[in-house]
């Protein structure tokens, strides 16, 4: 009977963790998705001839159609079950993206991204809360949330190398097509190996809440990015005057809702609100590195999508690493210590490129760096966030925890990629060979003078080229002294918010 037993505990482990590993699959291909299209930006740029505005819509269309949903879809499988709203989603954001790579336009791609942001945002909820389902032992979960943790870390990271292998074979095309073969999986094996969570029916879906943070988060990305395109005009003004006031409205209907989309009240704990809000800016700081280094390598170092890729294998490794190694290192030393040494390695990737300057060097070394802290910081506040909620919260803390990544995502390109796009576009000195429609494609995005290049001779595109590629760096220095500053504003606010027992942090969830 004892060895019957022991078989059966066997059996029934090998599943929980063949369970996990499917339930990462959606989860690096989200993640994923976030980064690869910032590499596969130059030749999109020279298939469509998109604005410099639509570029940063074709990256944040689908973070921002994902973030302002994560909590309504985190709501919906509570009611229909986890399981089958990821199953749906997987199906949907198969078609989508199929769909996707046979954009013809600009706006045909930003729409299929949006789209894809719905689809997405059927799954990463649904992921979290299959591991609650899946691993009932505390100690299990908490490794099992862990690699969760790294693996949003890990697919941000890996995005340039999936996207420079993908595009020296093939057309850019491919990056969407990329949904096939790692979902294609979850489909087949999800049925068998994941349990279908609890059903909760304590109150029906809120439209309005749902609409008032869509507007909120649309309308303030869009003032941002006309801002970085046009100035801040009335046009600006008014998208951010419109986001004030829907995210106005969105808390103070959360506050009187007796089953509110998004629980507030989890923010008056300092812990948990440092820990989304370091989780947020980390992942803002790794997204906005990697949307101008990806260009940068490609465009103005001459560098082969592959060869871009690989030189940023090495923090792509450290990723990976430090993300599964802090684990035991989380439960001897405090939090509130720990997280600020991780942010520190953030803060000395920026100043590294901005004090020293954007070669190949210095770009590889200041990645390793920054994922060395970003990797990290992802599983510690996951962790945080999660042990500062009650566990009957634990579900309203995860769908948190999730906007804040997809926030974060979003503020990365539009703020850091927003501020790079304005200072090319203000310090740009075009020379006078150029004709009206040349100068207005080059002035746009260092993608426009590229493409402008190739249609001029040698000696003319060397000079383009030269003075692009100098405002471009300008841009990239100007945004790493603000992250720097940005990087010591969230030492402190790690160091102030985040005192807790590190008792209690090894005994969350």
């Amino acid at each position: 009977m004892s060895l019957i037993s022991e078989t059966a505990q066997h059996k029934a482990k090998s599943k929980r963790w063949s369970a996990l590993s499917v339930l990462m699959l959606p989860v690096l291909l989200v993640t994923v998705d976030n980064t690869v299209l910032g590499f596969a930006l130059p030749k999109i740029a020279e298939a469509l001839s998109p604005s410099a505005s639509q570029q940063l819509w074709m990256i944040d269309a689908y973070s921002l159609v994902l973030a302002g949903l994560l909590v309504s879809m985190g709501s919906l499988g509570d009611r229909i079950g986890h399981r089958k709203l990821l199953l749906a989603g997987s199906l949907g954001f198969v078609i989508v993206s199929v769909l996707t790579a046979y954009s013809h336009t600009a706006m045909q791609l930003i729409a299929g991204r949006a789209c894809m942001g719905i689809f997405g945002a059927m799954l990463m909820p649904s992921t979290l809360a299959l591991i609650r389902s899946v691993f009932l032992d505390r100690e299990e979960r908490r490794v099992a949330v862990a690699i969760w943790a790294t693996t949003l870390t890990v697919g941000s990271a890996l995005g340039p190398l999936v996207g420079g292998v993908l595009l020296e074979f093939f057309s850019w095309e491919a990056i969407f097509l990329l949904a096939i073969p790692v979902l294609v999986p979850l489909l087949v094996l999800g049925p068998v190996l994941l349990p279908e969570s609890e059903k909760d029916c304590s109150g029906p879906l809120d439209p309005l809440s749902i609409l008032q943070s869509m507007v909120a988060l649309s309308a303030i990305v869009y003032g941002i990015k006309h801002s970085a395109s046009h100035g801040l005009d009335w046009m600006a003004l008014t998208a951010f005057v419109i986001g004030a006031v829907a995210g106005w409205m969105f808390v103070h209907r959360q506050l009187r809702l007796p089953v509110p989309l998004m629980d507030l009240s989890l923010f008056r704990s300092g812990t948990f609100s440092g820990s989304v809000l370091i989780n947020l800016m980390s992942l803002a700081f790794l997204v906005g590195f990697v949307f101008f280094t990806t260009q940068f390598l490609q465009i103005v170092l001459q560098m082969s999508p592959l060869n871009a890729s690989f030189a940023l294998v090495p923090g792509q490794i450290m990723a990976i690493v430090v993300g599964m190694a802090v684990v035991p290192v989380a439960r001897r030393v405090p939090v509130h210590v720990l997280v600020p040494i991780l942010m520190a390695f953030a803060g000395a990737a920026f100043l590294l490129v901005a004090s020293i300057g954007s070669s190949l060097t210095v770009l590889v070394v200041a990645f390793a760096l920054l994922n060395i802290g970003v990797g990290a910081i992802a599983t510690v506040s996951n962790d945080v966030i999660l042990s500062a909620a009650p566990p009957e919260k634990a579900g309203a803390a995860s769908a948190i925890s999730e906007t804040a990544y997809e926030v974060g995502v979003v503020l990365g390109t539009t703020v850091l990629g927003g501020l790079v796009t304005a200072y090319y576009r203000g310090a740009l000195q075009l020379p006078g060979f150029l004709s009206e429609v040349q100068t207005m494609l080059a002035s746009e995005t260092l993608s426009g003078a590229n493409h402008v290049a190739v249609q001029l001779s040698q000696g003319q595109a060397q000079a383009l080229m030269e003075q692009a590629g100098s405002a471009f760096e300008g841009g990239i220095n100007l945004v790493s002294w603000v992250t720097f500053g940005l990087a010591l504003m969230a030492i402190l606010i790690a160091w102030r918010a985040l005192r807790i027992p590190k008792t209690k942090l090894a005994e969350g969830q």
